[in-house]
């Protein structure tokens, strides 16, 4: 094992054993993109979550290879590194991950490994934009929602700063680069289009978004629904019982037909609120399996970005909707 290799090591065994502290820090995400791409091609591309890395397969195109650390149903917010991802770390030609303290427990790795790659935060340009539709939810302590891919418009963004990213990075194909990334933004913008004309015909006083933690800040603020999660921004955090109960009275209240899982939380989380509120006579549905965090399954319409969040808008209406 080279010396960079055993520097690596240390890093991700310390995100490991500080992951508390990692996820709390202060320290802005870090981006490289000073040096120019000189290898074999296709690049070799490491990308954290599958949104990553759908995107960075759609913009690189032929000229990429793209692995991904974190499949399907893989809490980012819990992902502990292993040594195989530090082998994964070592070998690529660049990283791109989502940034914002997602990968909590990986976030001072990505800040080591910028001072040695090309290692790109998807969500770097927003922040230094100071982008007005970020979230900056008071019990995250003074940081963003890291979630933006909710909000279809914000992804799009990103898939340009992403471009100009690869660009820089390898010059000698900028012309494709642009030219998917033009594509797929085109794509998206029917996508955002598509969620906002569904979103809109759930009746006005059911518009309510209950899931186990608080991921579609931004899906809610963008298409028009109240959302309250169970857990906060990370998964990491305990459920809190009294934010439990003001939810159930709520939903009875509002007479709430349905709330959501998660394809990466237990169903454990939602299922402890359907119960008390069945017991208090309303008859609460589990509405469906919504996509928070990861895409779904290799080869099922959900294991792509666009078919994620159609399956997360259908479902939801479908739900809410119902008499």
């Amino acid at each position: 094992m080279n010396r960079f290799l055993s520097a690596l090591t240390v890093c991700c065994l310390l995100a490991i054993s500080g992951c508390g502290a990692s996820h709390h820090s202060n320290h802005a995400d870090s981006s490289s993109n000073e040096s120019i791409f000189g290898g074999e091609y296709p690049m070799k591309v490491l990308c954290t979550t599958g949104q990553v890395a759908e995107m960075i397969v759609r913009i690189g195109g032929r000229h990429v290879h793209v692995d991904n650390l974190m499949g399907p149903g893989v809490d980012p917010h819990l992902y502990r590194p292993i040594a195989s991802d530090v082998r994964k770390l070592d070998l690529a030609d660049a990283i791109f991950y989502n940034g914002m303290h997602l990968e909590g427990r990986m976030a001072d790795l990505f800040v080591q490994m910028a001072r040695r790659k090309a290692t790109f935060a998807v969500t770097e340009g927003l922040q230094t934009r100071k982008d007005p539709r970020l979230r900056e939810p008071p019990e995250f302590e003074g940081m963003y929602d890291p979630h933006v891919w909710h909000d279809v418009a914000l992804w799009s963004d990103c898939v340009g700063d992403m471009a100009e990213a690869l660009v820089q990075f390898d010059p000698n194909h900028a012309d494709e680069y642009k030219k998917n990334a033009a594509t797929y933004i085109a794509e998206l913008a029917e996508l955002d289009t598509f969620c906002r004309s569904e979103i809109a015909t759930i009746p006005e006083n059911r518009r309510v978004l209950v899931t186990a933690h608080d991921a579609f800040g931004y899906f809610g603020k963008a298409y028009g629904l109240e959302v309250y999660g169970l857990k906060g921004i990370s998964t990491e955090e305990e459920k809190d019982v009294k934010h439990q109960e003001e939810i159930q009275a709520m939903i009875i209240a509002r007479k709430i037909p349905a709330v959501f899982v998660e394809s990466a939380v237990s169903h454990r989380t939602v299922q402890a609120l359907i119960e008390p509120c069945r017991a208090a006579g309303h008859d609460l549905q589990q509405g469906g399996e919504l996509y928070a965090d990861a895409l779904g399954l290799a080869g099922t319409p959900e294991s792509t970005y666009t078919g994620m969040i159609r399956h997360n808008v259908r479902t939801i209406v479908k739900a809410l909707s119902v008499e």
